[in-house]
This record gives structure tokens, C-alpha cells and sequence, in this order.
């Protein structure tokens, strides 16, 4: 039997403290958040699971937006509390299975992995005690978190039918067929720059007055590709000028106006803007298309693997919580 305490999960969400560091508010106080059977998930788990790079992500994206940012950490803190159920959840399964002799886990593949962790990220033990011991963790603490994670994922291939999943060719091209403009390019470009920066110690004249000796020098029959590693001032400059795939939307708006005018082989004048002087090169024009069947039936394939083995896995989940007892606590 699956039950689920009235209290609304959203009460789980309280603001974390500082957003670490980002907002000021109380300390969190620890106690049991969710109950999964007779094992347990505390506010504190929660607050520790938090991904520190996502919580960043969202500062960047809604600092402005008060009330969006807060829906948003809502919504992580959220996502966190459930992945940790699912987790005991698996957990638990796999307990029970061990006990009836269904599963059994080689100890020697963790003693291993232990090693290859040690080798690789800490150099020794000695090392990775006091690593651990800075961020509160003992030995043993990480190696059963370690682990966790291998049943967990064990579990996942094994129940959910990852192994199993294969995809028709008629699946992939009726999704091909039925998503034209997933597989849409536009219009691109293969462009070479040199750009010239207005600097303290070159003016806005003194630019253009050798943006004009290189263009001088190109139609003479120098090379584009040679004069921009000479003297174009941006990141492409070890490249010959050469930006990666260009599309209209990719560039600057008034150097796109210029560059899409232009035909292959063809060189621009000087494109005069306030930062300094512009000159491009055109070397390939490709126009606007759909990407044909084979050059995306990869692609395809795993996005089509990708969503079976999430559906596999919610179904997997939803038997899981069935036969279990999951109740979600008020914060004190």
C-alpha cells in the first residue's frame, strides 16, 4: 500500500538558507522529511543533495525575478526530495531481493572501484581520509555511498528493461517524418574574420587606416586566412579567422546584414562600427534544408532509446511505490 500524507509535499519546500550564499534567511532545522518505510530522508539530506551548480544556474537567470526564482529552487528542492525517494526506494528493492537470494552483489568490484578512486582523485589514502574528513565524510561513509550508487544504477538496467530496448528502423523514420523541424538548418555560412579593435593605443582612425593596408594587401593576392593571423585582435585568430558554422542568428545583426550578402570566394569592404573595423570572407554558402534521414538516424536512435528507457523507468518507480509506504512530513 502506497500512502501519502495530506500535507502537500510543496511544504518540504522552504527557502534554503542564503540559496548558499545568495539569500539570507534561518538555518535550516534538521528532521524527518519523507519516510520510505522504515528508512528515512531528513530536511538536512535534502538541503545537502541540492545541486550547487544548478542553484547558481537559477541565481544567474532569475536574480532579477524574485518570485520566478523562487518557484524555480521550489521546483529543484522538489525534483531533489523525489529523486532521493526513488532512490530508497531502489535501494530497499534491492535489500529485499539480496535477503530472498534474488540479487547478489560482488563486494570485490566495489574494493576495486574504491582503489581506482583513491588512484585517481585522491593519489592515497592517507589524502582522501582528510579529503573526506573536510567535507564531513568518513572511509566507510563513502563507500557505502559508492556503493549505493552501482545497485542503483544495477537496478535501473535491470527492472527497468534498459538492456532490452531496441529501435525499429520504422520508428526512426516515422519520427523523422512526423519532426521535420527538429532536423531543420538555416541558412549558414562558412566565414572568416578579421577584426580590428579600437584601442587606447590605436584610434578609431588609426584602425581603419590599417584595416585598409590588409584589404589592400588581400585584393594584391594575399591571403585572407594568413592576414588574419597576423593581425585580427579576436579569439578565431590561430584559426585563420575561421568561426565555426555561422548562422543568421549567430551573429551580430549588423555584421550578419553584411556577411550573408556576400558570395563565396567573395571579400568584404571594411565594416566600420563603433568597437572598430570588420572585414569577412565568405568560403561556402549553404542554403536553408532538412537534414536527410541518414545523417540524423544516430541521432534519432538515442533520443527514441532515451525516452523508452525514462517511461520504462517511471513505470518501474510507480510499481515501487505500490507496495511501499511513503509519507512526506511538515518542516518543524
Amino acid at each position: 500500500m502506497r500512502f501519502v500524507s495530506s500535507i502537500a509535499l510543496t511544504a518540504l519546500l522552504l527557502p534554503l538558507c542564503a540559496v548558499r550564499g545568495a539569500q539570507s534567511g534561518p538555518q535550516t532545522i534538521n528532521g524527518i522529511a519523507v519516510k520510505v518505510n522504515s528508512a528515512v530522508i531528513t530536511f538536512q539530506e535534502i538541503e545537502d543533495q541540492i545541486d550547487e551548480k544548478s542553484l547558481r544556474l537559477l541565481q544567474l537567470r532569475y536574480g532579477r525575478q524574485p518570485d520566478a526564482f523562487r518557484q524555480q529552487v521550489e521546483k529543484l528542492k522538489s525534483d531533489t526530495v523525489e529523486l532521493l525517494v526513488e532512490r530508497l526506494l531502489i535501494l530497499e528493492e534491492f535489500k529485499a531481493g539480496e535477503i530472498a537470494g534474488n540479487y547478489k552483489f560482488p563486494e570485490s568490484y566495489i574494493d576495486d572501484e574504491m582503489k581506482r578512486r583513491i588512484r585517481d582523485r585522491f593519489g592515497d589514502s592517507v589524502t582522501m581520509i582528510k579529503s573526506l574528513e573536510h567535507e564531513g565524510m568518513t572511509k566507510e561513509a563513502f563507500r557505502k555511498r559508492l556503493r549505493d550508487d552501482f545497485i542503483v544504477r544495477a537496478m535501473e538496467m535491470k527492472n527497468a528493461g534498459w538492456e532490452k530496448i531496441t529501435v525499429s528502423p520504422h520508428k526512426i523514420e516515422t519520427y523523422y517524418a512526423q519532426n521535420p523541424d527538429k532536423f531543420k538548418v538555416e541558412d549558414e555560412i562558412k566565414l572568416r574574420i578579421i577584426s580590428l579593435k579600437n584601442r587606447p593605443d590605436r584610434d578609431a582612425e588609426a584602425t581603419k587606416k590599417k584595416a585598409e593596408e590588409i584589404l589592400a594587401n588581400i585584393k594584391g593576392g594575399a591571403s585572407f586566412a594568413e592576414m588574419a593571423s597576423l593581425h585580427s585582435d579576436d579569439s578565431q585568430r590561430s584559426e585563420g579567422g575561421l568561426w565555426p558554422p555561422v548562422y543568421r542568428d549567430t551573429l551580430r545583426e549588423d555584421l550578419g546584414k553584411v556577411a550573408f550578402q556576400l558570395k563565396p570566394g567573395e571579400t568584404s569592404d571594411i565594416v566600420e562600427r563603433e568597437d572598430g573595423c570588420y572585414l569577412m570572407k565568405v568560403e561556402e554558402f549553404h542554403p536553408a534544408h532538412v537534414k536527410a534521414l541518414n545523417e540524423v538516424r544516430a541521432e534519432i536512435e538515442k533520443a527514441l532509446e532515451t525516452e523508452e528507457q525514462r517511461r520504462l523507468r517511471e513505470q518501474w518507480i510507480e510499481r515501487l511505490k505500490t507496495k511501499s509506504f511513503v509519507s512526506y512530513f511538515p518542516a518543524p
